[in-house]
């Protein structure tokens, strides 16, 4: 819906353009962080990657691996399993039902958001 956007010049109003009005997606704050996203992303073509995988993919500290990791879990949109290989702990994450869909309604609005950008 466009919207006639006016000045007032000397008590006249005066035209100044047209104004498109769109509906920016509400977008899921979890995800939208650019590690998290890559980590849902990664997760999303991968069965289970470990501690170790995601750090390298993300090119990322432990801390950071760590802390994003923790607020997808809290989300429940990844699983954690942890384990060890004889004495060396070893930390495998997924990606779950609930953070596929996440992942599927947030790509769903950035598609959205691109069309109405490029006017398609």
């Amino acid at each position: 819906m466009a919207k006639l956007a006016t000045a007032k010049k000397h008590g006249e109003p005066t035209k100044v353009s047209h104004v498109i009005e769109t509906k920016i997606p509400d977008f899921d704050r979890v995800i939208h962080e650019k590690t998290r996203l890559a980590m849902v992303s990664a997760l999303a073509v991968n069965p289970t990657l470990t501690f170790n995988e995601l750090k390298a993919i993300l090119k990322t500290s432990d801390g950071n691996v760590s802390v994003h990791a923790r607020k997808l879990e809290d989300a429940s949109y990844i699983s954690c399993k942890k384990s060890f290989a004889g004495r060396v702990p070893r930390t495998e994450y997924s990606l779950t039902a609930a953070g596929r869909r996440a992942l599927e309604r947030y790509l769903n609005h950035m598609e959205a958001l691109i069309k109405a950008t490029r006017g398609a």
